[in-house]
């Protein structure tokens, strides 16, 4: 007898494909390479976390912590003890903490709302089991959230809502009135992820983090990562902070032994270097501000952004664009894929890093 035993949403399932690396792009395009294409920290990583990666090394031979209970007293004193340690949960990566999510609240016959151009493992991840995803895009040229088309997509097999602020790839923002008027208005029974993984850019006044909601007794869930302004990327380590109930249910999705001693170690010791976080926000403000100042004067289209990066739409196909970059010396990152037809990430980097950005955008487009 026959029997088809697997599932088939799993086997047509994509699989998310991140930005190339520098040893990648090198083998075509050898020579200096200035990688603006993946939102890492180029200022590099925090020094405090260095440090306390380099005290472990020799200690490698021994299983790190089962349970990541001194990352959560951490978490708790840099939040001003105002979430419970219970209410966090640790991942290897934000990634993972969203596939968590996904994995505790949805599955065949659920669906998720999302808004493209977003973050495509929102969609992946849940298409991976078996779930319905209903995209409501965000308005065209200003990349508003459509919380009343958003509302009306709401149906009783709706579980989660995936909100992203600031966006990743517009660099985009959602207002405290935007996102109040979402959680006033959606059913108790759904849960809004809010991806915050770029909240140390955003200098907007009318921005809030996710625990703002979370205090004010929303059911939100707040996702975390180490991996941008902290510069910790290789290291794959990020966190929620929920609900009571639902930090704990999720947390039975936790595996032992899942943090490496080297990130668990790292990450408590980034939590405390203010300074650093303070120097690399500084950095990409001011990078921010430069970069518009040119894009005006080349009259490149681009989105003011809360991100350490910026979306522009070069008059020039996006995949050619990212061609003639390299010749230039420059990764970018075209975001099609992202639902952001025809535009491009750049990462804001060092000033050295920017000047040869404007140097190859006047080259490409000038």
């Amino acid at each position: 007898m026959n029997i088809d035993i697997y599932k088939h949403y799993l086997e047509d399932a994509e699989t998310y494909k991140g930005g190339k690396t520098k040893l990648e792009i090198a083998k075509e395009h050898p020579g200096e390479l200035v990688k603006l294409s993946s939102n890492e920290n180029l200022l590099g990583s925090s020094p405090k976390a260095i440090e306390a990666i380099a005290q472990t090394l020799s200690s490698l031979n021994e299983y790190p912590d089962g349970s990541p209970d001194r990352l959560y007293d951490a978490l708790y004193e840099f939040y001003d003890c105002t979430i419970p340690k219970a209410q966090f949960v640790v991942g290897n990566s934000g990634s993972e903490i969203i596939e968590m999510i996904i994995r505790g609240y949805l599955g065949e016959g659920l669906e998720c709302i999302v808004s493209t151009p977003t973050f495509m493992p929102y969609l992946i991840f849940s298409k991976k089991i078996g779930a319905k995803v209903v995209d409501i895009p965000l308005t065209e040229d200003t990349f508003d959230l459509n919380t009343e088309a958003i509302l009306s997509a709401v149906t009783d097999k709706t579980r989660l809502v995936f909100i992203t602020n600031p966006n990743n790839p517009t660099g985009t923002y959602l207002s405290d009135n935007t996102i109040q008027d979402l959680l006033d208005h959606l059913p108790k029974h759904i849960v809004v992820v809010i991806d915050e993984v770029y909240r140390q850019f955003a200098t907007v006044e009318d921005y809030s983090e996710s625990h703002v909601w979370l205090s004010k007794g929303y059911n939100v869930i707040g996702v975390n990562s180490f991996s941008k302004a902290y510069g910790l990327a290789g290291l794959r380590i990020g966190y929620l902070y929920a609900q009571p109930r639902v930090a704990n249910y999720l947390s039975k999705l936790v595996r032992p032994f899942f943090l490496s001693m080297l990130s668990l170690n790292g990450a408590i010791a980034a939590l405390s270097d203010t300074s650093f976080i303070q120097q690399t926000v500084d950095l990409v403000v001011s990078g921010r501000e430069l970069l518009y100042e040119h894009l005006d004067r080349l009259g490149i289209t681009y989105w003011k952004s809360q991100g350490n990066f910026v979306l522009i739409k070069p008059e020039m196909n996006d995949l050619v664009f990212e061609q003639e970059m390299l010749k230039q010396g420059i990764m970018v990152r075209p975001v099609g894929n992202f639902g952001a037809k025809g535009c491009i990430r750049i990462t804001i980097g060092l000033p050295v890093h920017n000047d040869k950005l404007v140097k190859a955008l006047k080259a490409v487009l000038g």
